[in-house]
């Protein structure tokens, strides 16, 4: 029987992983190797190896609601996009009131994780350790859950840019990046827009000469400020919402690239990508249109080659005297601990049912929570593989067998390739919602949205037609939480509260306004247009949804 779990990280996925432990009456011991809790929300004045590492000026893509975990609303004064020393902010308080540090050994890195001892006892493991001293420790535990991440290992692919050793200035990865400094009045070309390539690209134009945008491929650009100025993320993202997109899905397609083109248009910037908006994570940005309309960032094509102080594009034209070149070329996945066995891969991504077991174990004891990516925040989907893994651990839920995993495996590596657009650098990519949904079901928490509406029709609307928040997954079953549903109905008054810092009075017609911000919450033009002609039902609706 499963009691004694190893949990090997303690950033956002390790955390919650040792909540799950403890609420499911499981012991977890978490090995961190840093001195503090946080990963990659961590900042470090210097970059550690082996670990994750960002910039001083990161800001959460994700607003505080959509990275919330589900049973700890983040306080409402926390600014809705959070700059990283907030989120680790917010981290100490989950920590803090879970109780979770007292099961982290600190500055304790696991090297190494093999079948256990005893033959006769299956499933356990032995973790090996080293302490910060250097002492080395064996233990031994029923169940492990590996939540390292995968931004510790930089790709720099050198040997993709030739010439590069003939390179007269400075060259790095966007994961030694911590702030402009040094940079200033220099000409520095930043290759790869993805991920922190664009956001480091705007952050070193505010001081350097230029700064030239190497994009091979483009991407879509997301502001954080949606409509009316709420939150981007908390728009467009319901089960309403995802309904339309699975049932008119070229609709949607044209529909949401139609509203970033409006903002400006990707040809005429030269982002303009292959894919479409929902085949790959969009580069969420405030500033990068400003400081290429403004001319401090100028995107330029593929690099070609580098010479010298010069770097050549495929189109031909030439940068001369370049001061530094920042690749912002992604990371490589690596679990250095783990068994070979157990790293084997299906396409680009490792061979993990639901992105979370190993399929070829006797006893489904190891399990990968966090390493997997969707469009929308991280935390949610680590909570939630975190708490289907610890009921598979306790007996409270079974998997398939062998042979059907496989399979399953198979297939939804086929249906990704099909779907989005993966590579080494991003080999996994699930539909958000229905994944999570997916695995609520195995849980035992997926909403009951007809039960929903027949016994609580405002919270239901609320579930169904607002931002899909993880609180949804507390409303019932294990784990069911008793302030899930104040917290669904109260969560666009703590995206609210913190713009409240002027305030100015509400016009007299006060139900207009609270109908329009409504239907512009929902996010979905389509039944807005429905509504309006309804004016009887917007007033129903406007009661029901609108915080009082």
């Amino acid at each position: 029987m499963v009691q004694r779990v190893a949990v090997i990280g303690a950033g956002i996925s390790g955390l919650t992983s040792i909540k799950s432990c403890l609420d499911e009456g499981l012991e977890p011991t978490c090995f961190e190797s840093s001195h503090d809790i946080g990963g990659l929300w961590r900042f470090k004045e210097e970059p550690e190896p082996g670990r994750a590492n960002i910039y001083f000026s990161v800001i959460l893509n994700s607003s505080k609601e959509r990275m919330a975990f589900s049973d700890f609303p983040p306080p409402a004064e926390l600014p809705n996009n959070m700059h990283h020393s907030e989120v680790l902010q917010y981290l100490r308080l989950y920590a803090q009131a879970f109780n979770l540090l007292q099961h982290i050994y600190f500055q304790t890195t696991v090297t190494a994780v093999s079948k256990g001892p005893d033959p006769a006892v299956e499933g356990q493991w032995v973790v090996e350790t080293e302490g910060r001293d250097g002492q080395r420790q064996t233990h031994v535990f029923d169940a492990v859950m590996v939540c390292t991440g995968h931004f510790t290992k930089p790709h720099l692919p050198l040997q993709d840019f030739p010439g590069i050793e003939t390179f007269e200035g400075r060259y790095f990865h966007t994961w030694e990046y911590c702030n402009a400094e040094g940079l200033q009045r220099k000409r520095v070309v930043v290759i790869g827009v993805g991920g922190s390539g664009g956001d480091i690209a705007v952050d070193i134009s505010r001081v350097a000469e230029k700064v030239y945008l190497s994009s091979r491929s483009g991407a879509w650009v997301v502001s954080r400020v949606g409509q009316g100025g709420i939150p981007v993320d908390m728009l467009g993202n319901s089960r309403m919402d995802m309904m339309l997109q699975k049932f008119f899905p070229s609709w949607s397609v044209r529909t949401a690239e139609k509203k970033l083109n409006d903002v400006f248009d990707h040809r005429l910037y030269g982002l303009k990508p292959d894919h479409s908006i929902f085949a790959q994570n969009a580069v969420v940005s405030d500033e990068l249109p400003g400081r290429i309309i403004s001319g401090r960032v100028q995107v330029k094509p593929n690099v070609k080659e580098i010479c010298g102080s010069s770097v050549i594009f495929v189109d031909g034209s030439i940068i001369d005297k370049v001061d530094v070149v920042v690749f912002a070329t992604g990371y490589n996945y690596s679990f250095p601990f783990l068994p070979p066995a157990l790293q084997s891969k299906s396409g680009y991504r490792l061979r993990l049912y639901k992105h979370v077991f190993p399929p070829g174990l006797t006893r489904p004891t190891l399990a990968v929570v966090g390493f997997v990516h969707g469009l929308g925040s991280l935390t949610p989907l680590a909570e939630m593989q975190a708490r289907w893994a610890t009921r598979v651990f306790k007996g409270l839920t079974s998997l398939p067998s062998e042979k059907n995993m496989m399979e399953e495996i198979e297939k939804d590596t086929e249906l990704m390739h099909q779907r989005f657009v993966l590579s080494e650098r991003n080999p996994i990519q699930v539909d958000y919602i229905p994944y999570l949904d997916s695995l609520a079901d195995l849980v035992g928490v997926r909403p009951n949205l007809p039960w929903l509406f027949l016994k609580d029709p405002r919270l239901a609307l609320q579930v169904f037609m607002g931002p899909c928040t993880a609180y949804q997954y507390r409303l019932t079953g294990p784990g069911q939480w008793a302030g899930a549903r104040q917290a669904i109905l109260t969560q666009w008054e703590r995206v609210l509260q913190p713009f409240r810092t002027r305030v100015i009075p509400e016009p007299e017609n006060r139900l207009t306004s609270k109908l329009r911000i409504m239907l512009v919450f929902s996010g979905t033009s389509l039944l807005c247009l429905i509504l309006c002609k309804k004016k009887c039902l917007c007033s129903v609706f406007s009661f029901l949804l609108v915080p009082k």
